[in-house]
């Protein structure tokens, strides 16, 4: 059963947060938090003169802020629930002692994460851009889930067109796993996927997908991001390798050694004492 958004409406979704982000890398000292601990605000000089932004702040921003001026989570809540004004007060003094550049990711008028100055920025509409049109072109693709949260990108594809019996009453279908987080929760993924119909779950092969985290090298500059061509020309040959392992994921000589795989797993016998094993597998 498909689950979530359909392509259409995962595109359109894409579209509209691409023109709604901005990016920004700043020092600490041009950062503070209202009284109350319920906006977020960035002040910068620009050509037009000073300029100030405030954002509200999502949960994970918060968990993000207080685990980079290392508040410990318990105290954080409680200040944040019970006397705002001292998580202010912590906060901002954080800022002014102990400067440091981070980059802060905004989707309108909300702040949703705080993270490191090397953090490299790959967005969900570049990877959906990567493979998507590949996967329009699988006859009979069949979208299985997809969705995209304040968090994370998900998609799950299917081609039932591509299956094989690991076992007698065991079919798989070949299948693609896409995920990113662009606010720090997670590597842009693209993996290959058994799926199997006896249960409707699946099975990711890492070992034949491919990610990319998003760490990168120092920026020197505290101004609002924008790309340049070095980072523009690393990213493209990436999100060609993405494609790549879509094809891959449909490819019948792959899908076939995968299942070779399962079906030498399913024939194997423990030779073992059972209980011994079975300590084992716990302790490991």
């Amino acid at each position: 059963m498909k689950k979530g958004k359909t392509l259409q409406q995962l595109t359109e979704e894409l579209k509209h947060q691409a023109s709604a982000k901005r990016d920004f890398l700043m020092n600490s000292r041009a950062m503070s938090v209202s009284n109350d601990a319920e906006s977020f605000s960035i002040f910068r000089t620009t050509q037009s003169g000073d300029e100030s932004l405030s954002f509200g702040m999502t949960g994970l921003f918060h968990r993000q802020l207080g685990a980079s001026l290392k508040i410990p989570a318990k105290y954080y809540d409680l200040m944040q629930t019970d006397y705002p004004e001292l998580l202010s007060q912590n906060i901002n003094g954080w800022f002014a002692k102990e400067p440091v550049k981070h980059t802060v990711r905004t989707l309108g008028g909300t702040a949703r994460a705080f993270l490191s100055d090397r953090y490299r920025r790959i967005d969900n509409i570049d990877v959906a851009q990567a493979v998507l049109p590949i996967i329009a072109e699988i006859p009979g693709a069949r979208v299985d889930s997809t969705e995209i949260t304040e968090n994370r990108m998900y998609l799950k594809v299917i081609n039932p067109r591509l299956e094989a019996e690991v076992s007698k009453g065991d079919v798989v279908q070949a299948g693609i796993v896409i995920s990113n987080s662009e606010v720090g929760l997670g590597s842009v993924s693209v993996m290959p996927l058994v799926y199997r119909l006896v249960c409707l779950n699946g099975m990711i092969v890492n070992d034949m997908g491919q990610r990319k985290y998003h760490i990168g090298r120092e920026n020197d500059e505290a101004w609002e991001l924008y790309g340049d061509e070095t980072l523009a020309a690393d990213d493209a040959a990436f999100m060609m390798k993405l494609a790549d392992v879509v094809r891959t994921a449909v490819d019948e000589a792959k899908f076939a050694l995968i299942v070779d795989k399962l079906r030498e797993a399913a024939d194997a016998k423990i030779t073992a004492h059972v209980p011994d094993v079975v300590e084992l597998t716990s302790k490991q």
